[in-house]
This record gives structure tokens, C-alpha cells and sequence, in this order.
């Protein structure tokens, strides 16, 4: 049985992830969650933890499937630790080109204050390119609904947080679009099966199944 390694944010405490992990079980993973600290920690300690984590993992293919900063994460894992087991990844919402809403926070205190450490190494447009050879999916949505635009002017198309275009990774295998917003893109049955089809196949399905 393939393992699935969730990648996210401690500060969402994993319930984010609980869903897509069973219909990940359901398809037939050993789906695990790995929790990091995204605004005490930077992501090189993370990616520290993240290695240390997946090393121990008896498994003799890995995939992840991260959500927005932990895209970012996953990629430093493969730049940084390039030596890793088989397998796939899937970023979700993940901001590949930097973050507008993170550089406009960086502008101001309290927006500092706010993003921590998730500020480095990352956010700001710094993570190493993707060059590990292996299949990695992009998902990213198009539904303008979430924090992002409370904070910022967020410029359209963007899924709340996270702009179109930030989404866009040079090198990925394949790009998907589809209508969910930020947060909302980890409850969808649609996206959950577009995930289990490129873990299965290396390609998203041409297509979409209706949200819901």
C-alpha cells in the first residue's frame, strides 16, 4: 500500500485535513498528516522536521499532497533532501511564485507579526526551483472567497488567498483550475478525486467532476 504524506499547518490544528485523508484510505493509501509550525518555525526548519518524519516511514513508495504554504515546504524537502523514496506530489492553492498577500503583509507590523517565520524562505518568492524529475500536480481555484481579500486588495482571478498566477510552477507536470475557493478546495469531493488520479496515473482526469 502507497503512503500519502498530508503536509499542513499546525494553526489549522489538521482538521483541514481529515476529509481528504479517508477518501485518501478509501481509494486505498495509507494516508498520514504531518503537522509543522508554519509561523514560529521557518520552513528550513521544517523541511529538517519534514525529512526527519518521512525517513522513518516503512513505505516503499511516498507521495504528498500539501496545501498552500506546505507546497513550498514539500519543495524545499526535494531541493534539500533530494534523495527520497518514490512517489508523487500534489501541491493545493500553493503560492509557487511568492505571495501578493504576504508581500503586502511584509509591509507593515502587524502583518510581520502575523505570517512570523512563514515569511522566510518562501513566501516572499525564494524557494529553490523544482527540479527533482519526479511528477508533481498543481490544483489551484478560482472561487474569490476567503481571507486574502479581507486583508489585502487581492487582484482577480485569485481562490481568496492565493493569486491564479502564483499558482503556476515551472516544470510541473500537470495544472488544474478549478472552481473552489482557498480553504474550501480541501473539502471538495471533485478535488479529492482529481488528487487520487494524478497519485494514480500522473495526470489529472480531462474531466472535472461537478464540485460539491
Amino acid at each position: 500500500m502507497d503512503t500519502v504524506v498530508l503536509v499542513h499547518g499546525v494553526w489549522m490544528n489538521g482538521w483541514d485535513m481529515t476529509l481528504l485523508r479517508h477518501r485518501l484510505h478509501k481509494a486505498g493509501f495509507n494516508a498520514i498528516q504531518f503537522s509543522y509550525p508554519s509561523v514560529t518555525k521557518n520552513l528550513r526548519w521544517n523541511t529538517e522536521g519534514l525529512q526527519q518524519f518521512v525517513s522513518v516511514l516503512d513505505a516503499e513508495n511516498i507521495h504528498f499532497v500539501a496545501h498552500s504554504l506546505g507546497g513550498l515546504l514539500v519543495r524545499r524537502l526535494f531541493h534539500d533532501f533530494p534523495r527520497q523514496k518514490p512517489g508523487r506530489v500534489v501541491t493545493l492553492g500553493t503560492p509557487h511564485c511568492g505571495s501578493y498577500v504576504a508581500r503586502q503583509l511584509n509591509q507593515c507590523e502587524w502583518g510581520k507579526l502575523l505570517l512570523g517565520k512563514s515569511l522566510q524562505y518562501g513566501l516572499l518568492g525564494d524557494t529553490p526551483p523544482w527540479d527533482s524529475g519526479r511528477d508533481i500536480g498543481v490544483i489551484a481555484g478560482d472561487r474569490s472567497i476567503g481571507i486574502g481579500k479581507l486583508l489585502t486588495h487581492l487582484p482577480k482571478p485569485n481562490d481568496g488567498t492565493v493569486m491564479l498566477a502564483e499558482t503556476q510552477l515551472p516544470g510541473m507536470t500537470d495544472y488544474l483550475v478549478m472552481p473552489v475557493n482557498h480553504i474550501g478546495m480541501l473539502f471538495s469531493k471533485a478535488v479529492a478525486d482529481q488528487v487520487i488520479q494524478f497519485l494514480l496515473s500522473g495526470v489529472f482526469s480531462a474531466e472535472t467532476p461537478a464540485i460539491h
